[in-house]
């Protein structure tokens, strides 16, 4: 990374996150910290219910028990360091801090939309092959896929990472957002970069919109084979085990899609905040309560938790 003018002076970029009133920060603040705690919660939760209720080690709760520590990690991707520069007065973040978030926050993302693939790919065998499920969805198969989600999440962002490093920032190292998003720092380069952008473009968009294509090819088949199922009961358990996880594929893509589906300098810095703050902090406080609420084992699993 370089910096071309008065480089002894910038130690860092400064991330505005939200500029308000000192009273309006402190408020913030405890709003950010009641809301990652809670999460913290919610999904720490999940993982222990599903640790200690032999009944949910199955493939489907062990994926959920791993995309909730997945969250976990998400979350605290941008929200500690989002309290601190809430607090800060200088609202600096260090060169590698923030080349460090990017890479963690976008590598985290993407592992979230390889893991809500195979999910769906979970419930597709679960419903459209009922009798060969077992035999197809075994625990080395689920362990090579969570493996493979992690690896393949954390690759796919490293050469866009060397890139944006690699590059000089002699523009004011001021960044309208709360966390490192590609698109403001982009805007700080000296030199305009057309096909870097065209790069970081493809990068984000290509693997939510297959992915997202995916999911809904798999949930379109579960459908047909739901629609086949001649009793009414059988019909509703069926939607209710995919029911949660259409609602936090939805609340995610749905957002992502907004942010990430087009340009990244084609949004305004308000909606870029608002957009990232509902996937990457909003999403995560939900999840847990959608995948609770619509799944009776889980609600008992984590009733027999919370009593111990």
């Amino acid at each position: 990374m370089k910096i071309s003018n008065n480089s002894s002076i910038l130690t860092g970029f400064i991330l505005l996150g939200f500029p308000c009133l000192r009273e309006g920060q402190i408020l913030l603040f405890v709003l950010f910290s009641v809301v990652y705690l809670l999460t913290l919660m919610g999904n720490g939760s999940i993982i222990c219910a599903v640790r200690w209720d032999q009944r949910l080690h199955t493939p489907m709760y062990i994926l959920l028990a791993n995309f909730s520590f997945l969250e976990i990690c998400y979350v605290t991707s941008t929200v500690p360091n989002m309290l601190a520069n809430i607090l800060s007065d200088t609202k600096i973040i260090s060169f590698s801090g923030c080349f460090l978030q990017f890479y963690f926050f976008f590598s985290l993302g993407c592992t979230e939309s390889f893991f809500l693939s195979i999910v769906a790919l979970d419930r597709y065998l679960a419903i459209c092959w009922p009798l060969h499920y077992p035999t197809r969805m075994t625990g080395r198969l689920c362990t090579n896929l969570v493996v493979s989600c992690w690896t393949l999440g954390f690759l796919w962002f490293l050469i866009p990472i060397i890139i944006i490093s690699q590059m000089s920032f002699c523009r004011s190292r001021i960044i309208d957002h709360f966390l490192c998003d590609p698109g403001p720092l982009l805007a700080l380069i000296c030199k305009k970069a057309p096909m870097v952008e065209l790069v970081f473009s493809t990068l984000n968009a290509v693997p939510v919109i297959i992915l997202f294509l995916y999911i809904m090819g798999s949930y379109a088949l579960v459908l047909r084979t739901v629609l086949k199922v001649p009793s009414a009961a059988g019909r509703r358990k069926a939607f209710s085990t995919c029911g949660s996880h259409l609602a936090v594929v939805s609340l995610f893509y749905g957002s992502v899609l907004v942010m990430y589906g087009s340009p990244t300098t084609e949004h305004k810095a308000g909606t870029q905040k608002i957009v990232t703050l509902f996937y990457s902090v909003v999403t995560p406080l939900l999840n847990p309560v959608i995948y609770s609420l619509r799944n009776k084992d889980m609600k008992k699993a984590l009733q027999k938790f919370l009593r111990i």
